[in-house]
C-alpha cells in the first residue's frame, strides 16, 4: 500500500518550475509582509523556493521568464565575478 505524498520536494522534481500563479501569489504574499516560513507553508513549497522568487523580484522587478540571452549574460556576469583574474579565451570555452 503507497502512501500519498504530500511533500512538494517529493512530488515537484528538480526540472519543474513553480507556474505564474504561485510565483505572484508568493510575491504578493511577501508585499503583505508573510514572512518566507509562512509563505512556503501556505503554498507548500520548500522555503529556498520561497526565497530564491523573491530575490529574484527584488532583483529584475519582473515576474516573467527571462529570455535566453538574459540567462547567458546572468552566468557570464557570474562566472567573472567569482574569479575576475580569468582570461577571456577560457571564460568563453566554459561557456
Amino acid at each position: 500500500m503507497q502512501i500519498a505524498s504530500t511533500n512538494i520536494c517529493e512530488r515537484m522534481g528538480r526540472s519543474q518550475e513553480v507556474n505564474e500563479f504561485k510565483y505572484c501569489t508568493v510575491i504578493g504574499c511577501h508585499l503583505c509582509n508573510k514572512s518566507i516560513c509562512e509563505i512556503s507553508l501556505l503554498l507548500n513549497i520548500p522555503q529556498s523556493t520561497v526565497s530564491g522568487i523573491i530575490t529574484k523580484w527584488k532583483q529584475l522587478e519582473t515576474t516573467a521568464t527571462q529570455s535566453r540571452s538574459e540567462r547567458c549574460q546572468r552566468m557570464l556576469k557570474r562566472s567573472v565575478r567569482r574569479s575576475r583574474q580569468l582570461s577571456a579565451e577560457s571564460i568563453a570555452k566554459d561557456l
